[in-house]
Formats: structure tokens, sequence, C-alpha cells
């Protein structure tokens, strides 16, 4: 009798244990999703508090053309914001080409 009460507790910790490691697992995968969600709202909801605020005072920023090259100023502070391409494309330009731009931008001309 001892044999088959040994038998029936290895079967029990055995399957004990698979069914314990099913549960973390899954657990972790709701866990998992649970934070890609969180983030995910996160993301959303500082892409909506921060889209097109300037970082400097938080007003709202206006996309004016200037030269040919699309630029964020803050409607309050004057604060100025460049995309990467933007900026690519300024630099690119020949150097009388870029001190016509700087001096439209401070007014200059």
């Amino acid at each position: 009798m001892s044999t088959t009460d040994d038998r029936e507790n290895r079967w029990f910790r055995e399957n004990e244990r698979k069914l314990l490691e099913d549960v973390r697992r899954e657990r972790e995968q709701r866990l998992k999703a649970y934070r890609q969600e969180t983030e995910k709202e996160q993301r959303d909801r500082l892409r909506q508090e921060h889209w097109m605020r300037c970082p400097k005072c938080g007003n709202e920023m206006e996309t004016e053309q200037l030269e040919g090259i699309d630029i964020e100023r803050c409607s309050v502070c004057g604060g100025m914001f460049f995309e990467h391409s933007e900026l690519q494309t300024l630099l690119m330009r020949k150097q009388e080409s870029r001190f016509k731009f700087y001096r439209n931008i401070f007014g200059l001309d």
C-alpha cells in the first residue's frame, strides 16, 4: 500500500509542479500584455497632452513655412522647433540661402 501512496504522492508533486508552472507562465503573459497596454495608453496620453506644445512654456505652437521649410513657432514665447529633416534641409543649402533664412527667422529682412 505504501507503494501506491508513493506513486500518488509523486504523481501529485509532478503534476502540481507542472500546474504551478503553467499558472506562473500565464500570469507572466497577462502581466506582459497589461504592461504593454499601459505603456501604449501612457504614450498616447502624453502625445495628446504635448503634441504641438512648446517645450519651454507649454503653450501651443503653430506651423509656419519660411523659405520652403516648415518650422513650429510658439505663439507666446516665440521659441522655434525644427524637425531633424527640416534642419538637414537648411544645413544643406548654400551659405547665402542659409543666411537669408536666418535673417527671416529673426525678422532682419
